[in-house]
Formats: structure tokens, sequence, C-alpha cells
């Protein structure tokens, strides 16, 4: 596939639309926009990753990350894995051309539906139906499925072997991997997973099935232009209702010193939680008027990564890569069974458990990350022959998603994002998120290890890599930041409540006010498609849901 995005001399002083992000909310918005015809313009902070060109190699890694923590930060800011170090919270988030897509597990589930009868939620979510067609577009462009073949890799059959401990048989996850051969409804030709296990490093092979393989190149094919290394400040609007981006490309993955100032009559917000977030709040502080919610009501989506060392089973739960390091190796997916723990009575009961894959290119951190936690003997014998024999052959590797308190609120501190969530320790979810893998853990014979990093710079605090919320849904600005259709609301003393600012949007896990319980992926793509929905109708647009352009 070709290069989807353009270098910045193209780029023009005005557009239709311009996208903020290109994510599973930005891909969506950038594909409806220019299917209706708009010209749009789509700015992406990360860079664009082709098939071949993800980290595959230790080496390769150090450069793709970035770890920021209060007032430091290391690593090229258009780094792939984005670490954001917090005092009471760390957080994971993907950076480049698609988002979190291009380093998530790729599992597609749809919530309880009791997560959309809380009152938090806007009324008109339900009562238009539109969420559902949201979620059919969703499930037509990301093609989950479950692994066909799935029982018969090794970490499968371990975690359906000691699954009896929860009293719970796992099942096949779905998740957005071409298993087959296929060309994808953007006319984009994918070859079959090889089963490397590297989801999690960036799919070299080109079967996963990210937003940079599906929604962005249907955006340019229908005109839309793409800039990378393009992070954006802040946003303005001028006295005739005209939108401003400010933004400052990068060079050589540092801030430049240019600054890029483009102009349209919508704007869609799309930079994910955490960018979202921020790009609102550089833009109050410089006199947009926004909700007083903003930055609050961030949820971690009650997520964990855990692990069970010593397993006396054989789990084979580390990647082998694209070309694969183990010849004849067939790890699978990242994920390919979950275990459900439903509750029919307590919604914040309920538990996905899922068995994980270790990438290839962060393998060899293994022996290194389990060094502070007293496993020395195994970590050097590792070291010595390699993570794919001795006690890393062994090594239990887990996602799990529930429901925590979306208390946590992010804010500005010295011009840079900050999460603040004192409580997030203590939350009741982590405990029974720890009783449920450790279960699971002794049953294989292995010890439980929440974090093998406690201790080191990485403290004990938890972490997420799904999260939520920040610009939330609301009846109006007293509640929420956005309405049900992704439209922020106007804060303006003469505004009403529920005055929206023409053209501006956010559409993005950002709005989703509470945990969702289950990988949100699939959820934030269905909103995105359901926000486009309302904008075609509002603006008397085309919303079809097809490749043709007439």
């Amino acid at each position: 596939m070709a290069r989807l995005s353009r270098l910045h001399t193209d780029l023009k002083s005005h557009y239709d639309a311009i996208v903020i992000g290109s994510g599973y909310g930005g891909g969506v918005a950038a594909a409806r926009l220019a299917r209706a015809g708009l010209t749009v313009a789509v700015f992406e902070r990360g860079r664009e990753f082709l098939t071949g060109e993800f980290p595959s190699k230790f080496p390769d890694i150090r450069n793709n990350f970035q770890v920021s923590r209060q007032k430091l930060k290391t690593g090229p800011e258009n780094a792939i894995y984005d670490v954001r170090l917090g005092e009471d919270m760390h957080v994971l988030v993907g950076c480049g051309l698609g988002g979190g897509s291009l380093i998530n597990a790729g599992v597609s589930l749809r919530p309880d539906p009791r997560v959309f009868d809380d009152p938090v939620w806007p009324g008109q979510l339900k009562q238009d139906g539109l969420i559902e067609e949201g979620y059919r577009r969703a499930e037509r462009w990301l093609r989950p499925v479950p692994h066909a073949g799935a029982d018969a890799l090794d970490k499968y059959r371990a975690f359906d072997s000691v699954s009896d401990a929860l009293g719970v048989k796992p099942v096949k996850a779905p998740v957005a991997v071409s298993f087959e051969a296929n060309t994808n409804p953007a006319g984009i030709e994918q070859p079959a997973c090889t089963l490397c296990g590297d989801c999690m490093a960036g799919c070299n092979v080109g079967a996963k099935n990210t937003v940079a393989m599906t929604y962005l190149p249907f955006a340019v094919s229908h005109g839309a232009e793409i800039y990378t290394d393009s992070p954006v400040t802040h946003v303005a609007r001028e006295a005739d209702g005209t939108w401003v981006v400010h933004a400052t490309p990068l060079e050589g993955g540092k801030a430049g010193s240019q600054s890029i100032v483009v102009r349209a009559s919508i704007v869609v917000l799309s930079a994910g939680t955490l960018g979202s977030t921020e790009i609102l709040l550089r833009s109050r502080d410089k006199g947009l008027a926004l909700s007083d919610r903003l930055g609050e009501r961030f949820s971690a989506n009650g997520d964990i990564v855990a692990f069970g060392y010593g397993s006396k089973l054989s789990i084979n739960a580390i990647g082998v890569g694209h070309p694969s390091k183990i010849e004849g190796a067939a790890v699978g997916a990242s994920v390919s069974g979950q275990i459900d723990l439903t509750d029919a009575t307590t919604l914040a009961n309920e538990l996905h458990i899922q068995e994980g894959v270790m990438p290839s290119a962060l393998a060899p951190m293994l022996p290194v990350m389990f060094l502070p936690n007293g496993r020395l003997l195994g970590a050097i014998q590792s070291l010595i022959s390699g993570v794919y024999k001795g006690p890393f052959a062994g090594l239990q590797m887990f996602f799990a998603v529930s429901h925590d308190s979306a208390a946590g609120r992010l804010v500005l501190s010295d011009g840079r994002l900050q999460l603040n969530w004192p409580e997030a320790k203590d939350d009741p979810v982590y405990g029974r998120l720890d009783k449920a893998l450790a279960a699971l853990v002794e049953r294989a014979g292995g010890s439980y290890v929440k974090n093998p990093l406690a201790g080191t710079v990485m403290g004990h605090q938890p972490a997420t890599a799904h999260p939520l919320g920040g610009c939330g849904m609301g009846a109006d600005r007293s509640t929420g930041v956005v309405d049900h259709k992704g439209r922020v609301f106007d804060a303006r003393s003469q505004a009403g409540a529920s005055d929206v600012w023409d053209g501006l949007y956010v559409v993005d896990g950002s709005v989703i006010p509470r945990s969702l319980g289950v990988n949100p992926l699939l959820t934030i793509t269905a909103l995105a498609e359901r926000a486009m929905l309302h904008l075609a109708r509002d603006k008397n647009l085309v919303a079809e849901d097809n490749r043709s352009a007439t």
C-alpha cells in the first residue's frame, strides 16, 4: 500500500473540515466527511508506518518509546509508544497514523446493554437508534472475528486448562485481524495473519484491520489530505464563525520552530482521551468558552495488564515476529481467548479476562523486568538461553477489563496535561481483578505478578491502556462537555445551557463518560459513526457507507 501522508508544503490555508487525530474516531470522521465531498485535512502528531516498518527488534524499540513524567520527557515526540507516568496512574497510548489501532490487541466487543442505561449518558443516545447503525458500520469496516484455530494454540489450551479456577470456560475472542487473505472494504488487499503474535507492536504482515488499513485509505481515496508529525496545540474561533487550528510540526521527532495556522468551517477533535482533552484545555485557557466539566470523568476502564511467572504449563505467549524468529512457530493473535465473568445483578462486578502475548521486539526486556522482584535466577537463565526457552516459555500474560468509578480528572499543570486521581489505586475493581487473576495463575503453578516493575520508576500505581473520558457527553454544559452528537457545548454567558459551538466536534474515546467494561475500540468507532450520521443530517451531506462517489 502506498504512503497516505503528504508533505507540509502541500497544506492549504483553508479546508471544509479539519480532523485532529487519526485513531478510530478520526479515521471515521475523515472517511465520512471526505466521502460526503468535503475538502478534508487530517492532522496526526505521530508518524506513518507502512507494513514492514514497525519495530521488530529490540534495538528498534529505543526510538519508538516516549516517556513523560511531570516535567521530564524522553524519546521522540512521534514515538509509537506514548507512556505517561503519573503520580496516581500510568497511561499508555499509541502515537502514529492510525492511533491506538496500531498497537492494541484488536479485541472488539460490545458492552453490556446496562452500560447505556446509566443516566450519565444523554437520553438521545438510545432514543434515535443510530448507535445500532454505528455498531453495524464499525463491524463491517473493522471485521472482527474469532480465530477459528485458536483452540490449537498452546496459550489458549493453557488458558482453558486453568479456567476451572474461576468456573467459566474461555471463548474465542473477536479480534480485528484478517485470518484469511482478502480485499477489505477500502479496497486494500490484505494477506492472512501468520499468527506471529506481534499485533501490539504493529502488524508487519498487514493482516491487522487497523484504521490505517481501512478508514484512512478510504478517506484518501475520496480526496482527504493527511499530514503526520503535526501536533495541534489549540483551536480558536474567529468572529465570522471560522475555526482556526494551530499546530507545530515536528522536526526530527522534536517540536519545530515553525507554526501552522489552518482554517475550516468544521473541526473534529479526535486526538484521543488525553489529546482532545489537552487541546480543549489549552483552547479554553486562550479564551474559548467551554464547559466546567472539561477534564472530568476520566476512566481507566477497569483496566489491568498482569503476568503469571513460573507456570508449569507450556504457554508460548511471546511473539516471534514477521519474518518469524522461530521456524514454524504459531503463537496466535495477541488475544485469542477470553473468560467472561458476568453478574446479572451488579454490572460493576463483571470482568473480562484475556490471555495475551508479549511482542517479540519487547521480549528481550522480560528478564530485566522481572529482576527487581526477586526472580533473579530465572531471569538470568533467560538472559543466557533466550526468552523462548526456560522460565519465560511458561510466562502468562493477561489483559483484563471491568468497571471503575470514572473519578479521575485531567488538568493542565505548568502547561502540561496531568491526571489527578489520588484514590485510583484503592478502587474496588483492582481487588476483584487481582483475586481472579491470582486464581488462574495459582492453578497453573505459577506466581501472580501484578506489576513486574513495581519498586522501580513505575511504582505501585495502576496503569491503563484504555483511557476514557475528559470530554464526556452530557445533557447540557452543566453535566458534559459535548452533546450526544459530539458537538462541543458553548459556555459563553449569553448561550443557553444546551447551546453548542457550530462546527466544533469531539469524536473519540474522550466523550465516553464512564467505563465500558470491555475493550473500547468497537464502541469508540460506533459512536464516531453515529456522530457522523448526525453531522451529515444536520449539514445536508451524503452519509452513504460505500466506496462509490456517486
